[in-house]
């Protein structure tokens, strides 16, 4: 289900122009999934795909807005069920110490409740930073970082002390617990004193 209420510009028959985008999406059970806002945004009636700039996206389990995301721009299409989004991607937790995940590019298919993460991927939040290429969060809210992977803690004075070199690892938003694999190579790690 859709819902928005947008200041349309008929460009022509084919691609609408909206000003100032605010939309819910809401399962077939009237729960509302995620919300987008943006500034400046178009409908392609021929793609059946919307094109927005400067989105905004807030991702809901159940009342609550468990995620806000946004991006440079990002594409919605196939009815509303696959968002991707592009240039300084930022996600955020909502929580006390909150987390923040960056990347190039974000994927969300939204049948399967899994964002895929790529380019750049920076995970941080008081206490650690994730690096690597690609990333999948999961709705169990577990972060799987693929090969290569640097993890850094940091202490009280922001400074690095102590860093891990590793093919996979897996940082759990519930516990803040990481743990790491490797396959072909072994974990490497560093102590700083």
């Amino acid at each position: 289900m859709l819902g928005c209420s947008p200041n349309l510009i008929n460009e022509n028959k084919l691609i609408q122009k909206i000003d100032s985008l605010d939309m819910n999406i809401f399962s077939k059970g009237g729960d509302k999934i995620y919300s987008i806002t943006s500034p400046n945004s178009s409908y392609n009636h021929i793609e059946l795909k919307f094109e927005l700039k400067k989105p905004i996206i807030n991702i809901f389990n159940g009342e609550k807005t468990k995620y806000i995301i946004s991006s440079e721009e990002s594409t919605l299409s196939d009815s509303n069920k696959l968002l991707k989004l592009k240039g300084n991607v930022k996600l955020k937790t909502l929580k006390k110490d909150e987390d923040i995940l960056y990347a190039d590019n974000f994927i969300w298919n939204i049948e399967k409740t899994k964002y895929l993460l790529e380019g750049n991927i920076r995970f941080e939040n008081q206490n650690v930073i994730l690096n690597s290429e690609k990333a999948i969060l999961d709705s169990d809210n577990i972060i799987e970082f693929f090969n290569p992977v640097k993890y850094i803690i940091k202490d009280k004075n922001n400074d690095n002390k102590y860093e891990i070199n590793s093919e996979n690892a897996y940082y759990n938003l519930n516990t803040e617990s990481v743990s790491f694999k490797a396959k072909d190579k072994r974990v490497k790690s560093i102590i700083y004193f």
